[in-house]
């Protein structure tokens, strides 16, 4: 929704301080610019990304629009999800985790939160840390190595889309450029012709320039910011799996260990807690 309301702020400002400037709004509709620019940059972001890359990237701005991943109803899911695991591995010791982890679809602890079982990536990362745990007998400076080595890998791969699209912001204005020059060759042609004509074909030159700075500064390169900011936000899931698992292999006991990966998350998607353990009570 900021996105949205991000791009009307721009779009009003400028244009409503051309208008008030007594400029013609008609003069800034250059169709045969836009498509130069917007065709340019669309083509350069194609060539030079994977399609999986581009695929990526148009989920991630659909993604923009339908909020954060994981809200607080998530995370205390999650944080549950991980009390539940170790309370189980305190009574059963961790050899009785062993089925969960191999079939977490099927699992009693795992389906009893269905919207995280969705989330692939995250129960993938979270049993295969637990897998790690129950068959590698692993040191908590060893496992925490790891884990971080995992999270800067997964967190490079999340942030090759928006890295992407900010290279084509990046771009925008050359693009603008590029019209705004092949304006000025059709200007030359009719450069005998009448003074009135000419200045109109000047003007849709210089349109072509206004259009990719504008483009680039306006409304690619915040896009692009955002999608990065929602990477950060989106791998705090991650984060905090891996602080609980550690707090747990250093001893802890299930409540303090959740209690550490609790502190981990933001504090506007934070669950009190009282919330938190009023949860755990209403589900035992």
């Amino acid at each position: 929704m900021l996105v949205i309301i991000g791009s009307i702020v721009v779009l009003v400002s400028v244009l409503g301080g051309y208008i008030l400037s007594h400029g013609e709004l008609g003069a800034l509709w250059q169709p045969y610019e836009l498509l130069i620019i917007f065709g340019a940059a669309l083509g350069a972001f194609i060539s030079s990304n994977s399609m999986e890359v581009v695929k990526g990237a148009g989920r991630d701005v659909v993604a923009l629009f339908r909020g954060p991943k994981y809200r607080k109803q998530d995370y205390v899911d999650l944080l549950s999800l991980l009390y539940d695991i170790f309370v189980k591995m305190r009574k059963e010791g961790q050899l009785g985790m062993e089925a969960h982890i191999e079939d977490p679809a099927n699992s009693t602890l795992f389906s009893a939160y269905p919207r995280l079982v969705a989330e692939h990536h995250l129960i993938d990362f979270t049993t295969d840390c637990l897998r790690l745990i129950v068959g590698g007998a692993m040191d908590p400076h060893e496992l925490e190595q790891l884990l971080d080595v995992e999270l800067e890998t997964h967190h490079h791969e999340a942030m090759v889309p928006a890295l992407a699209v900010q290279k084509m912001a990046d771009a925008l204005p050359g693009f603008g450029i590029v019209a705004a020059v092949l304006g000025i060759v059709i200007t030359m042609k009719s450069i005998d012709g009448d003074a009135a004509v000419i200045g109109e074909h000047i003007a849709g030159a210089l349109v072509g320039t206004f259009l990719g700075i504008l483009l680039s500064y306006g409304f690619v390169g915040p896009l692009a910011a955002a999608m990065e900011a929602r990477v950060g936000t989106d791998g705090k899931a991650f984060e905090c799996v891996k602080v609980a698992l550690l707090a747990n292999l250093r001893g802890y006991n299930p409540m303090v260990a959740v209690e550490f990966a609790r502190k981990s998350l933001q504090a506007s998607s934070r669950p009190s807690f009282q919330d938190l353990e009023a949860h755990l009570k209403a589900a035992r």
